[in-house]
């Protein structure tokens, strides 16, 4: 080995071995005195040091500069970040001077330092910069680490000169908006990035960035990143009077947790990480020395807090991002008379008085209605925002119970247009949580459903944005059904107020749409509604889980289902209600939740209701279904003579299918039945045909063949190993023991597929498995998610007596994985009880899934075999 070799090797050992002692020591230090900046501060010396040992080690030519941007440049790098360099190069530099940073570059990752590197000269510099707002940021925050002193200088005098800090304002306000729309405009996801999210540490650099951008003239520029960064933008917004000590000790308090989060959340997951995963959060909740209670976990106290310093940072974003630009803008401000308290000062409200609030606490509400009446006004002012946050406390008893004050909050409700933009300010603001106390203490909390992916006031102010979406026609396309009855319905801000309630009380313990429903009908008659009119909020929010649980969990083609359901709304005004309600509240819960497969059943049971209603049935049960097979009949037929087919071609195949099959399909199923089975009564190979569904996501496939027990096994086993999940299963058997089952089947990876190969696929390959000679596979043993593993379900099997027949309902809740279902059916088939229908349930990573069953020819099961079956799912789940 050459003695080159052997240098090489020896500095790559040295430096290595100093940037992990050094690493160590910053570590042990953070968990010993918790002190973050100084863990900042410490890691941004151990790199500064190491990269100047490397850079005279190699031997770099001094008419280079090492600079150091982005984060690692305002001295703020975290323990796994990137380090973000710039190698600035004179201009015409010979070529030997880049096989230098060349082998430079390849030491210090080897050396394990994650580096994010350019190497341009200043021509270069300066056109990338006039080209992306991020470059021209990144280098807006250089420091000069080691190198030419002259070209450093002239960099920073060429950044200073090209900077038009009007240009840059709107591009950063852009790149914000942007970054903001990638988390759904939310701050309360269940596991959020602590750097981009909304009120991240992302919203404090902006302020940052704008304000440096401004100064760049000033004597504060050149050291306004120099020293102790959590400090010093701060105490420069104080000195120009745009914030006051205390709101800066706030900032600086709000900064420093979310900094220490990040600290910890990177030396926990050993790598760059600033998503606080639910795989760290009981860990991160541990280490700052939280403890369960019987109210709250501890890792919902760590989160709670986060929110807490995330709502705080995205309001002071809010006001200084104002108060920035208004500073940059010398043009006098346009006025303009609103009220006889407010006016219009460039497009933002603004109070006459600096102590209005305090004067006439009642105009605290009337300013939100104001901006729904004037949709020409931004916003509030910065100072009107600045005051909002002095005087949220005097929203108490008295002024709860205050009559103006209740007439102005119906009446904000109660607008033609900006009711969800108005309710979201005031919960922005902490003004709907002072109003609302109950909905102040679901701020902020967290569900573990792992369907719900936002915090309970989130979700509940996402279902007052849908339903705000049913009322605007421009929207009427996403759902027409819903636009409709919404355009009719008489008092919208009742489903307004059934939303803020229906889950207002989680967290609590106990059935939180009971205690919901005492909370709403309470504030509904203190805030002078009806009687009629609070019952029915009080309804809506006792009732707000029952159509998607009769829905997806129970059998609409069963006339018995409808009638029950029918029961429980009594009048098409609270089925309407509830039906706006439903959708609105499950396309709130998460993008993932919602698909056309939902949108289907419940409108289906929407429909069948309806009908119901509308018909006023007096018959009796008998002759209300021997009316609803006739009438299945009666639609099928003229389906199937559209095709050429008369009655007596399938009417053998309808008489062996027997009257059961017309109330376990629907018409559009039958006719599809009928016209592909009638001349295969008696088939003795599987007939398989699959469709793309008619009215929703997936495919619909049908399976007809001589009846054997591992049938459902069989196919569940075969849609696990496509990537598929069944939605549904309907399994019947007919009255010479044939069995016709169909499935909806949805992709889980949303795979881009051919249609038309697929469904061939399906239809040969099925039909092969369904063989009895061949073996039956064991389930598959997917693996649980990610988030499963930290937030477990708690998995039950509740087995139950049908009413009016020998079947039990076996109703299963589980974490949901690929083998789950092939699992039960395995289970059944080991017990020797038949399966005679099946609903598949799931909700993100919950299954909630309901199987109708039975002994041998449908004899009651016994409870030893019922005890058998409740062992074998739960040790398996």
């Amino acid at each position: 080995m050459s003695t080159q070799s052997k240098d090489a090797r020896y500095w790559r050992s040295f430096f290595a071995a100093e940037l992990a002692v050094g690493q160590l020591k910053i570590a042990a230090g953070f968990y010993e005195n918790a002190n973050t900046a100084q863990a900042l501060k410490q890691t941004c010396t151990l790199v500064d040091n190491l990269l100047k040992q490397i850079w005279q080690q190699g031997g770099i030519n001094q008419r280079l500069c090492l600079i150091a941007v982005g984060g690692y440049g305002r001295c703020e790098l975290f323990p796994y970040s990137d380090i973000d360099l710039l190698i600035l190069l004179p201009e015409n530099a010979e070529s030997a001077l880049f096989s230098q940073i060349e082998t430079m570059i390849g030491l210090l990752w080897d050396v394990g330092l994650n580096v994010g590197h350019s190497v341009r000269n200043l021509t270069e510099c300066l056109e990338e910069a006039s080209k992306d707002v991020t470059v021209q940021t990144n280098l807006l925050e250089a420091r000069r680490l080691i190198g030419s002193k002259k070209l450093y200088q002239e960099f920073t005098q060429s950044l200073n000169s090209m900077m038009n800090t009007g240009a840059f304002f709107d591009a950063k306000l852009k790149e914000q908006q942007q970054r903001y729309a990638k988390f759904n405009d939310t701050a309360y996801n269940l596991e959020p990035n602590i750097k981009e999210s909304p009120g991240g540490l992302r919203d404090l650099q902006i302020i940052q960035w704008i304000l440096k951008s401004q100064q760049k003239n000033s004597s504060e520029t050149n050291s306004f990143f120099s020293s102790n960064t959590s400090n010093l933008p701060w105490a420069n917004l104080v000195k120009l009077g745009i914030i006051s000590k205390f709101e800066a000790k706030k900032i600086r308090r709000h900064q420093q947790h979310l900094q220490t989060l990040r600290v910890r959340l990177h030396l926990l997951a050993k790598r760059r990480e600033d998503r606080l995963l639910f795989d760290f959060q009981n860990e991160l909740a541990t280490q700052l020395g939280l403890e369960n209670t019987p109210k709250k976990r501890a890792s919902e106290q760590l989160m709670q807090g986060y929110y807490r310093s995330v709502k705080f940072i995205g309001l002071m974003n809010e006001i200084l991002l104002q108060s920035l630009q208004h500073r940059n803008d010398t043009s006098p401000p346009q006025i303009r008379q609103i009220n006889k308290y407010f006016e219009a000062h460039d497009g933002f409200l603004e109070a006459k008085s600096p102590h209005l609030f305090q004067q006439h606490p009642s105009t605290i509400l009337e300013s939100f209605l104001l901006l729904q009446q004037h949709p020409e006004l931004t916003g509030m002012s910065a100072s009107l925002l600045r005051n909002l946050q002095r005087v949220k406390k005097l929203i108490n008893k008295e002024f709860r119970q205050d009559i103006v004050n209740k007439k102005l909050f119906i009446k904000i409700l109660s607008q033609p247009d900006g009711v969800n933009h108005s309710l979201r300010r005031m919960n922005r603001y902490s003004i709907l949580g002072e109003y609302i106390p109950a909905f102040g203490k679901i701020i902020g909390q967290m569900q573990h459903d792992l369907f719900h992916v936002y915090t309970v006031d989130e979700h509940i102010l996402n279902v007052l944005a849908n339903l705000r979406r049913f009322a605007k026609p421009n929207l009427a396309y996403e759902f027409p059904l819903c636009s409709k009855l919404f355009d009719a319905f008489d008092a919208p801000y009742l489903l307004y107020l059934a939303a803020l309630f229906h889950d207002i009380a989680k967290g609590r313990g106990g059935d939180h749409s009971a205690l919901g429903t005492i909370d709403a009908k309470r504030f509904c008659l203190q805030h002078g509604l009806s009687k009629v009119d609070a019952e029915l909020v009080a309804w809506l929010v006792k009732m707000h889980l029952i159509m998607s649980s009769t829905a997806q969990k129970s059998d609409l083609s069963d006339p018995q289902v409808i009638e029950k359901f029918v029961q429980l709304m009594g009048d098409e005004r609270h089925l309407k209600a509830l039906y706006l309600l439903t959708v609105a509240d499950i396309r709130g819960t998460s993008p993932a939740v919602w698909n056309a497969w939902k949108a289907r059943l419940l409108e289906s049971l929407y429909y069948a209701a309806a009908r119901e209603l509308s018909a006023n049935a007096t018959l009796s049960n008998t002759n209300s279904i021997q009316q609803e097979i006739a009438s299945r009949q009666a639609q099928s037929a003229i389906s199937l003579a559209k095709y050429g087919l008369p009655q007596s071609a399938y009417q053998h195949l309808w008489d062996s299918f027997g009257l059961a099959y017309f109330i376990r399909f629907e018409v559009s199923e039958i006719a599809w039945h009928s016209r592909l089975l009638t001349p295969h009564l008696n088939a003795q190979q599987p007939i398989v045909r699959a469709r793309l569904s008619p009215s929703g996501d997936g495919i619909e496939v049908m399976i007809y063949k001589q009846d054997q027990n591992d049938l459902f096994a069989r196919i569940c086993n075969f849609f696990d190993r496509m990537g598929y999940s069944i939605a549904q299963a309907k399994i019947y058997t007919t009255n010479h023991d044939y069995a016709l089952n169909t499935f909806i089947v949805l992709d889980q990876y949303n795979k881009s597929v051919s249609y038309s190969g697929l469904l061939k696929y399906i239809e040969v390959e099925l039909a092969e498995k369904l063989d009895r000679n061949s073996p039956l596979e064991s389930p598959l043993q997917g693996r649980i998610s990610r988030q499963v593993k930290h937030m477990p379900i708690n998995s039950s099997v509740k087995v139950t007596r049908e009413n009016s027949s020998n079947h039990h309902i076996l109703e299963v809740v589980a974490n949901d994985r690929p083998g789950l279902l092939a699992n039960v059916a395995h289970k059944l088939l080991q017990l020797d009880i038949l399966l005679h229908n099946a609903k598949i349930n799931t909700l993100g990573n919950r299954a909630e899934d309901i199987f109708v069953i039975s002994g041998k020819k449908n004899h009651l099961l016994d409870e030893e075999r019922i005890k058998d079956l409740e062992v074998l799912l739960k040790i398996s789940l």
